[in-house]
């Protein structure tokens, strides 16, 4: 079906930015944390957007969503974000309809990810989904839409090797430092930040490089400590960061601050010093590289690392692309059956009132009417009528559209709201 309608004059929508074109810089100007996320949806439903859903990651932030024009969008992210329009514009992404759902389905299935294969993005789509859920945004269409994409997502990762191997931005921060650093199971490293990439990045360096003088500083240090004692790892307070920076070789800043954490005047040590910053806005000021002894290195720097890893991956991306059409095929499949069900239902309506309408003629000029039986058999040859006309809008050899008008036409049905 060419429109996915949600009412009269509404469309739609995939809006956004990614790191295919957008620098570390510019998808930091329109990074979304929890508090503008929940500002985003709260402002759309005072401008009357019946469903939407938000996502932003290190690589990209979107907006999927119904609008009359996809620049409704398009403000909504630029009034809650440092992003302006002529900014989003030079580096932004807009698709609609078919195109929006099968951007979609690529993203969320890993397709589109900086390192392919890479699924972190399938469980930021699950969060934002229930948060627009309980915020009331999300349709009937959308929410299927998602639970059909995450349905692809399982099934690539189970049917095809395009995730194998330890390949993802946390993997390459640790790849890049065991490449870079000598004896690195001897030095002093120290990860600011557990959020979900820090606590994959701790993973990672436990499991590779055998180090035991990992230490972890969280703004809040109960988070912290639950992952340091899964490790047997060192808590620090934040009150300690700049006293821990400069009793260290190798610094992992992965914070989700709006504003740089970190910058020159917290390192007053001497001695080299690698920063690896895996954030978005980047969180290590770019002054840190004044210093001579400090090496600064950001995550979209790592994601160029590719090895055999990535070169197997990319030969299951046929089978990963099959998967995605073949469970699309089905939503679209139940979309059109949406699509046609409020007409089918005003039909049986029209149908039904006919029925009435005869049986209470009938009732009064037979003595012996047979109201059980008249009620049957008008039932029953009202459902053969409304399943034929289904059978049919289901057909492929037909243009639904047209035949809905049609029968509207015959039936002199009401215009009826046709939610999808």
């Amino acid at each position: 079906m060419e429109h996915y309608n949600m009412s009269k004059g509404t469309t739609f929508y995939a809006i956004g930015l990614s790191y295919k074109k957008a620098d570390a810089e510019v998808r930091g100007h329109f990074s979304l944390d929890e508090t503008s996320k929940l500002a985003v949806l709260e402002q759309a439903k005072q401008n009357g957007i019946e469903s939407l859903i938000v996502t932003s990651t290190c690589n990209r932030t979107e907006i999927y969503g119904f609008a009359q024009h996809p620049f409704q969008l398009i403000q909504l992210l630029c009034e809650n974000t440092k992003g302006t329009v002529e900014e989003f514009q030079k580096v932004a992404y807009v698709y609609k309809n078919r195109d929006a759902v099968s951007h979609m389905f690529r993203v969320g299935s890993g397709l589109d990810s900086q390192i392919l294969g890479d699924f972190e993005i399938i469980s930021q789509l699950k969060i934002s989904a229930r948060f627009s859920k309980k915020q009331e945004l999300l349709n009937p269409f959308l929410e299927r839409l998602i639970n059909a994409v995450i349905q692809a997502s399982k099934r690539i990762k189970t049917e095809t090797e395009i995730s194998s191997g330890a390949t993802s931005v946390s993997f390459a921060s640790v790849q890049y430092i065991m490449n870079e650093i000598d004896t690195v199971s001897e030095k002093n490293i120290l990860l600011f930040g557990t959020g979900k990439i820090g606590r994959n990045t701790c993973e990672n360096l436990v499991k590779h490089t055998k180090n035991e003088h990992i230490t972890l500083i969280n703004r809040t240090k109960g988070k912290a400590e639950a992952i340091a004692g899964k490790f047997n790892l060192i808590v620090k307070d934040y009150a300690n960061l700049q006293e821990e920076i400069n009793t260290s070789d190798i610094l992992i800043v992965a914070t989700g601050a709006q504003n740089p954490t970190v910058d020159k005047h917290c390192i007053q040590t001497t001695k080299q010093l690698l920063i690896l910053d895996l954030s978005i806005p980047k969180n290590v000021n770019e002054n840190v590289t004044d210093l001579e002894n400090v090496t600064l290195v950001h995550l979209d720097d790592l994601s160029q690392i590719t090895d055999e890893t990535l070169e197997r991956r990319k030969a299951h991306i046929p089978v990963a692309e099959a998967i995605i059409e073949d469970v699309k095929s089905d939503f679209n499949a139940w979309l059109e059956t949406r699509k046609f069900a409020p007409t089918i239902k005003a039909l049986k309506h029209k149908l039904t009132d006919f029925a009435v309408a005869e049986l209470d003629t009938q009732r009064k000029k037979m003595s012996d009417f047979n109201e059980t039986q008249a009620e049957v058999i008008s039932n029953n040859i009202i459902q053969k009528i409304t399943n034929h006309f289904a059978h049919h809008l289901k057909g492929d050899d037909v243009s639904t559209d047209d035949s809905l008008e049609l029968i509207k036409k015959v039936f002199q049905l009401e215009a009826t709201k046709e939610n999808v």
